[in-house]
């Protein structure tokens, strides 16, 4: 064995310890029992949304009931596939799923007093449950726009934009209803900007 002095030793005795540093930072990075906390925003984000979806689809039940009309059928079926794509993000973070199993009950006040007054207006006329619908998807993408602006996690990000591009979808449906009835449907909770950004696009395809 060649002899490569003392200078030489340590030399390679820290290249033996940089490299057992980095292996042991890949090693954590991948380590699937990592975890990874969340912050408060955004389990209370996940929290509201999976109710906020669950609102989406008990007044459109509701509504397909009353009209027996297949965009509240159709667009309540969607609505529960993204109440389940909320808790699979849910689970993945441990967090307990409060969600009552009750139609129209919800643990969050705000979202249990505008079910309220969405079923009364809904209850009107199909022009007022129509409007009911452009609200619901209205104030579901200003909310979602405020959860990914507090999350810096790519699968919640990618949770809420598939979220927001399924509510982009259902405001186009609702309007174009109104449309077709010479009604008008005017943005409450999105900027008019916004709104009329929605409607010029056509239907996305929000599953890449």
């Amino acid at each position: 064995m060649k002899y490569f002095g003392k200078t030489g030793f340590i030399i390679f005795a820290l290249l033996l310890v940089s490299t057992g540093f980095i292996a042991c930072d890949d090693a954590d990075e991948n380590d699937p029992d990592v975890t990874i906390s969340l912050t408060e925003d955004e389990k209370s984000n996940l929290l509201f949304m999976r109710e906020e979806e669950k609102l989406a689809r008990d007044v459109y039940i509701y509504l397909d009931e009353k009209y027996s009309m297949n965009i509240f059928s159709n667009i309540s079926a969607s609505e529960q596939v993204h109440m389940d794509e909320v808790l699979v993000i849910m689970d993945q973070y441990g967090i307990e799923d409060p969600t009552s199993n009750e139609m129209g009950v919800f643990n969050d006040q705000t979202l249990q007093e505008l079910y309220n007054d969405l079923i009364d207006l809904g209850n009107k006329s199909l022009v007022d449950a129509l409007n009911v619908g452009a609200t619901i998807e209205d104030v579901d993408i200003r909310d979602l726009n405020d959860a990914l602006a507090a999350s810096d996690k790519a699968d919640i990000i990618d949770l809420f934009e598939l979220l927001k591009c399924g509510s982009r979808n259902h405001m186009r449906a609702f309007v174009g209803q109104l449309d077709s009835m010479d009604e008008t449907y005017t943005p409450q909770f999105i900027t008019t900007e916004l709104y009329n950004e929605i409607l010029n696009g056509s239907h996305e395809s929000c599953r890449k």
